[in-house]
């Protein structure tokens, strides 16, 4: 221009300058601009598909969004020849991740709830409870047996799982069998099964199989008279930094208020037992119309003992004030309109603890967490030894087995 001053125009693709009478058209490199979401998840088959799942349903609502997942291995992986209640543990499965999360190399992760501690680390949350899939267990058979339930099995059977949940209502239920313990993925699992020749059967998560799409191999779906699921089975969750807004905002995309009441109220009755995966804690959670109905159960490690209490709460109307929260065992309340049913479902969970404790469940609970405590210690010492026996067979030049398995291993499905 003559007065030797220019302009700059940009209509967000391009820029477009004159600069003393001379045009100048370049283009803005949006690249640098775009946000990508990093996503952390666990790096076993059954993890990835479920990380899949969630950063697909965010891109069928929005397909701009730009994702990049961040596969990771936790302590719980790379232990596998280990029964969960022996490792001594909590967090098992989750450490590394929100380790990650916390010095924001990723913005979320991907979990199976019931992997997450009712106590989670300062300055992270539940952003969001998707729709809960099926949360019961479901019986595999081993091949010689296809088309067969628990009930047809011989006295003697070996029944294969991980979860004192489930071992103790096995025992209870089907006294005549035998429970051994399978760690793994499911990948692994199935191995086992079908070519240890060890187990008849193993009892695995519905939701697990059906997400890795393995429908037919379920050859019977537990009822809750006969296994109770665990607290929030069957659902998947995702984990965030509390000051994070924006993926807060996100996630309420996804979010599912049912599901969350459910699991908020067996987070609430799992943190007043005080219990984990190291004691035989269940529950069976349902919604009708408003009313809340919640069983659970305790049980000894060998199911000769057990509480089964239940309660049911109006989700309408909350025992007391409702506080101004804004999580609740760990879960963000994503509809604050409704958070008088987030504190019913808490009161509710609270409750029913309360009265099982009321009814014996506290010195069942005890003694279970001494036996676990008992059995972390065996294991440590059995650890010692093994590594004591690999330093020998090094020294005297011989190959030394692993101490640790298929470091890929989903060990809560």
């Amino acid at each position: 221009s003559e007065t030797g001053q220019g302009f700059i125009y940009n209509n967000g693709t391009s820029k477009h300058q004159t600069f003393k009478g001379v045009y100048i058209h370049f283009v803005v490199n949006n690249m640098a601009e775009e946000r990508v979401i990093r996503v952390g998840t666990r790096k076993s088959q059954l993890a990835l598909i479920q990380t899949n799942s969630v950063i697909q349903m965010l891109k069928t609502l929005d397909p701009t969004l730009k994702f990049e997942t961040v596969p990771m291995t936790t302590t719980g992986d790379q232990i596998l020849d280990s029964a969960l209640s022996k490792i001594g543990e909590k967090s098992l499965f989750t450490k590394e991740l929100e380790t990650a999360l916390l010095k924001k190399q990723v913005d979320f992760v991907v979990h199976s709830l019931k992997d997450l501690p009712t106590s989670l680390p300062d300055g992270l949350l539940i952003g969001c409870v998707c729709r809960r899939d099926n949360p019961y267990d479901a019986v595999v058979m081993h091949p010689k047996h296809r088309g067969k339930t628990l009930n047809d099995l011989p006295a003697g059977s070996v029944i294969g799982t991980s979860s004192l949940r489930r071992a103790a209502q096995i025992k209870r239920m089907y006294p005549q069998y035998t429970i051994e313990n399978i760690r793994g993925n499911l990948n692994t699992r199935f191995q086992k099964l079908s070519e240890q020749n060890v187990y008849d059967a193993i009892i695995l998560a519905v939701a697990g199989l059906e997400r890795m799409g393995w429908h037919e191999w379920i050859s019977q779906v537990l009822s809750p008279d006969e296994c109770m699921y665990a607290v929030s089975q069957g659902a998947m969750s995702v984990e965030c930094r509390a000051d994070d807004e924006a993926t807060l905002q996100l996630l309420h995309r996804i979010h599912d208020h049912d599901s969350t009441i459910t699991c908020v109220a067996e987070r609430a009755f799992l943190r007043k037992l005080e219990g984990g995966c190291s004691v035989p804690v269940s529950a069976f959670t349902e919604i009708s119309k408003h009313q809340l109905n919640m069983r659970g159960g305790v049980f000894s490690i060998d199911g000769s003992q057990a509480v089964l209490l239940s309660t049911a709460v109006d989700l309408e109307h909350p025992p007391h004030d409702v506080p101004s929260l804004s999580s609740f065992v760990g879960i963000f309340c994503q509809t604050a309109t409704k958070r008088h049913h987030y504190v019913s479902a808490l009161a509710a969970g609270e409750r029913l603890a309360e009265d099982m404790i009321a009814e014996g469940a506290e010195s069942i609970l005890t003694e279970a967490k001494s036996a676990a405590t008992i059995a972390v210690i065996e294991e440590y010492e059995k650890k010692l030894q093994q590594q004591k026996e690999q330093v020998n067979l090094w020294s005297s030049g011989e190959p030394a087995a692993t101490l640790t398995g298929d470091s890929s291993g989903d060990g809560t499905q």
